[in-house]
């Protein structure tokens, strides 16, 4: 196998914590939250006590001032483990970067830090009934009234909706503009007219409480908004590169949890006397499996190595999605495979894992999508 050089000595002493935190905090109890929809409140004070939230930002607001690397640990840390309830990563690698590249000192100021220690818990809310993939598509509004900008609208699908207490809203703000009338808010939760709908109940990755929202008449100070009008659209293609990225990162890790089980259970299943793993189409699968994790291993730390230097393009993050993801997909459904009927058993974490796993070709842009990108880069 071909080393990793990527992480340093702190890189790895910082897995090693994480690695202890999640599986005493967050392995006994993620069965439950699966039940309940959502994970415990106090795991998002915990970690940022331990450091795990949002740790690029600068100390200026509390953060550690880190690299993505300390990120890319707590993303692989938690797929290794199949803890796909823990929106950890769209808090710290999506949400709080629009607030540092585009708030205000005003607005960092006021909300970064809670970030950091888990105080307040955020979303993002793009995704509407009627416009997935295609962000042009947004239906809900912003209309400046005086210093407030009033907000009418519904989103889907969103990712720590039902925790969250702070939530980046895309609107628009000139709805004849296309693009270039997309805008991107700070809303509170508990702002008047601001209600989350049910939890929605999904095929896979029921511990990551998953809201509507709705936004009728909902009005925040004009000084909320990130960034200046219309350029929202502009905002949002500047950070999907490193959401993407994540989702990369975060497949590549639950591929390789998905081998390091299945070559202990064929290696312990017997059949017609002998194990699952001394038949020669299972070793061919092993085999097979265990080398396109490692190209896409190289490929993704690859594109790692590129966004420290601030050099990781649209094509290539996008790359990086669809292939990891596409690639997850494939390898938990081969591995389901090899553990037969057991596979399909929820007590098993290769059933649950391929179940979390098919949405990643969907979500973050779907994989369709990413290939018109490529596409038109060519």
């Amino acid at each position: 196998m071909i080393p990793r050089t990527l992480f340093s000595p702190d890189h790895e002493l910082f897995r090693e914590s994480v690695r202890t935190f999640l599986e005493k905090e967050a392995v006994p109890f993620h069965a439950q939250w699966e039940k309940q929809g959502y994970i415990d409140r106090d795991l998002w004070r915990k970690a940022g006590e331990a450091g795990m939230l949002c740790s690029h930002l600068p100390d200026t607001y509390g953060g550690l001032d880190a690299d993505f690397l300390y990120s890319a640990v707590v993303i692989e840390e938690i797929g290794r483990l199949g803890l796909t309830g823990i929106g950890f990563s769209l808090h710290s690698d999506i949400v709080a970067p629009y607030i540092l590249h585009y708030g205000s000192e005003a607005l960092k100021h006021k909300y970064l830090p809670k970030l950091i220690s888990g105080e307040m818990v955020t979303a993002i809310a793009m995704t509407e009934p009627g416009a997935g993939s295609d962000l042009q598509g947004v239906k809900t509004t912003a209309v400046l009234d005086g210093d407030e900008y009033v907000i009418n609208g519904s989103k889907t699908f969103i990712t720590n909706g039902y925790l969250a207490d702070l939530v980046i809203v895309v609107a628009k703000t000139d709805p004849k503009a296309g693009a270039k009338g997309t805008s991107l808010f700070l809303v509170e939760a508990d702002t008047p007219g601001f209600a989350k709908g049910k939890r929605l109940e999904k095929v896979g990755m029921k511990a990551q409480d998953t809201s509507e929202l709705f936004f009728q008449d909902v009005r925040v100070p004009k000084e909320n908004i990130l960034g200046q009008a219309g350029m929202g659209f502009a905002y949002l293609m500047q950070e999907l590169p490193q959401e993407r990225l994540t989702v990369a990162i975060g497949a590549l890790s639950s591929a390789e949890a998905a081998l390091a089980w299945t070559l202990e259970y064929t290696r312990e299943r017997k059949a017609f006397g002998k194990a699952i793993a001394d038949f020669q189409n299972t070793r061919f699968k092993l085999a097979e499996m265990a080398t396109e994790i490692q190209v896409g291993r190289v490929f993704v730390d690859q594109c790692m190595a590129l966004h420290l230097e601030g050099e990781l393009d649209v094509p290539t993050a996008v790359m990086a999605k669809y292939w990891a993801t596409d690639l997850q997909c494939k390898v938990l459904d081969e591995c389901v495979q090899l553990h037969g009927g057991y596979g399909f058993m929820w007590e098993y974490p290769i059933a649950r894992a391929w179940a979390d796993a098919r949405v990643q070709r969907i979500y973050a842009g779907t994989n369709e999508i990413m290939k018109e990108i490529i596409a038109r880069s060519l």
